[in-house]
């Protein structure tokens, strides 16, 4: 008898279905075809073992199993109760009424219990597309899935409930999830919070201004100056995710299996790879592809720790991603896109012994070893990065001062104002939503300077001997703060202290 059951493969952030034919007939063997992987091929133990133990058995027929479509490679353990079923069903040993109205994905333990999978709430999405009445998978995953309205979103613990809903009509305990009350029910204030930081208020003034434009910062300073404890804090005063943003954030990460017991994400990413990471793992990549850390990101912070540390070719491969917000992963029979639109953080010491420009440290590189340090960050790279600043030591005054200072959510409501006023002023243009996503075009419609102000930058750059990229750079920071104080006009204040955050670009530090 032929069956027809039906499962999901995840490519990119989408999903596609795939048909799972199965056939038994007269004679002996197993055959799975239709480019299935060595884990799909491995299946026929785990299914043996899991219907036994269960009280039911694969026949000793001719099986024949067509995963379709047949020239798309399937990979992973996930089809192990899809194949299970269909080879019940199809030995009449189940029910099949029904079998067809539902897409079933999970992988199977010896004992029948049902382990979770990856990419359930994209394989959701295409269920309830292709219109599918219901989506059986392991409870692990329920109410990742059932953030999809309209579709039955059943998890189950093991085989033996799936096999008493199709052979004995035993009702499934189906998850409902109020997406938009779960959502902003999570959107709990982060851990991390800007009043724990002592001091150091030019610098939190400098993530303010980061997080008001969506611009990418870099801190330079010795050990032990807070650039990590900075970072982290950078979350707290970035404006809510939107429903939207995080539907996108939540279908990377469920693509990689780690929204687990939980429905949408409500707080944005922020992802801190090591220096030692590969090309791969920081972009994505693979025999199979898979998300990077970059797409991990995306609608939140990547922080790169000691950035000269990391592999020149590693960070190289940044720069294209950066630039358009989305990776472009091509293999010879196709193509996947992630969306990779998040903001850098990057943090480094000022030479290999981290005390350079510190006047109470003695200087212990010579000037080869500084440049051949510095030098580990490439021009192209450090031209997508808006804001440069240098981190000073904390005195002790400061540290043993009990007073706490000012705190992210009053920070965060003027970032959201600022991002309010960059939604209106870009909202004709569709693709630009904040200031550091401003191309040559809009920089010149929105950044226009007076006679004046137009003649302190230019002297700036000249008697700071700023390069050629600062130019454009300046301007939109310059764009940033005078959003944050309201005013449609950049003034010379607004330039003056724009100047101040690009030390990397002035002579003496990248060359």
């Amino acid at each position: 008898m032929l069956i027809k059951i039906y499962g999901s493969a995840v490519f990119g952030v989408d999903a596609q279905t795939i048909i799972v034919e199965v056939n038994v007939d007269k004679g002996v063997g197993y055959h799975l075809v239709g480019l299935p992987d060595n884990a799909i091929k491995e299946s026929n133990y785990r299914i043996a073992a899991a219907l036994q133990n269960n009280g039911y058995r694969i026949p000793g027929k001719k099986i024949t199993v067509n995963m379709a479509p047949a020239d798309l490679r399937k990979e992973g353990s996930a089809y192990d109760l899809t194949l299970a079923l269909g080879i019940l069903a199809a030995s009449h040993q189940i029910k099949s009424e029904d079998i067809e109205k539902y897409l079933i994905m999970g992988e199977l333990s010896l004992d029948g219990a049902v382990k979770p999978i990856k990419g359930a709430l994209p394989i959701a999405i295409k269920a309830m597309e292709e219109g599918f009445k219901g989506f059986i998978l392991p409870s692990e995953n329920a109410k990742e899935a059932a953030v999809v309205d309209d579709l039955e979103i059943y998890g189950v613990e093991s085989i033996r409930e799936v096999i008493d809903f199709f052979d004995l009509g035993k009702p499934l305990q189906r998850t409902i999830l109020d997406t938009k009350k779960e959502f902003h029910a999570q959107q709990d204030f982060p851990e991390f919070d800007f009043a724990d930081v002592k001091g150091q208020e030019s610098i939190k003034r400098c993530m303010e201004i980061a997080a008001a434009g969506g611009h990418n910062i870099i801190l330079v300073g010795p050990p032990g100056s807070g650039k990590t404890m900075l970072a982290k804090r950078l979350p707290s005063i970035l404006p809510p995710m939107t429903l939207q943003e995080a539907l996108e954030t939540t279908k990377i990460h469920s693509v990689v299996g780690k929204v687990k017991n939980m429905g949408l994400m409500s707080q944005r990413p922020f992802r801190n790879p090591h220096h030692t990471i590969s090309s791969a793992a920081l972009v994505g990549g693979g025999s199979y592809p898979q998300p990077g850390e970059i797409s991990l990101s995306h609608n939140g912070v990547l922080f790169l720790d000691e950035l000269p540390e990391f592999e020149r070719r590693v960070l190289e491969v940044m720069r294209q991603p950066m630039e358009d917000r989305e990776v472009t992963i091509a293999r010879a029979k196709f193509t996947v896109t992630y969306p990779s639109s998040f903001m850098l953080v990057a943090s480094m010491n000022p030479s290999p012994g981290g005390y350079f420009n510190d006047p109470d440290a003695p200087v212990t590189s010579s000037p080869m070893e500084m440049q051949r340090y510095l030098g580990k960050i490439s021009g192209p790279l450090l031209d997508r990065i808006d804001i440069h600043i240098e981190v000073a030591p904390v005195p002790f005054e400061k540290l043993s001062d009990d007073r706490r200072g000012e705190g992210s959510s009053d920070i965060r409501k003027r970032v959201i104002a600022a991002r309010n006023l960059q939604t209106l002023r870009f909202q004709a243009l569709g693709a630009i939503h904040y200031n550091a996503q401003m191309g040559t075009q809009q920089i010149r419609q929105f950044c226009v300077l007076d006679a004046g102000t137009k003649e302190l930058l230019k002297n700036a750059m000249e008697r700071l001997n700023l390069s050629a990229r600062a130019y454009d750079r300046i301007l939109k920071v310059a764009r940033t703060i005078a959003d944050l104080e309201g005013t449609n006009e950049i003034a010379g204040q607004h330039i003056s202290e724009a100047i101040q955050y690009r030390s990397l670009d002035r002579e003496g530090w990248l060359g």
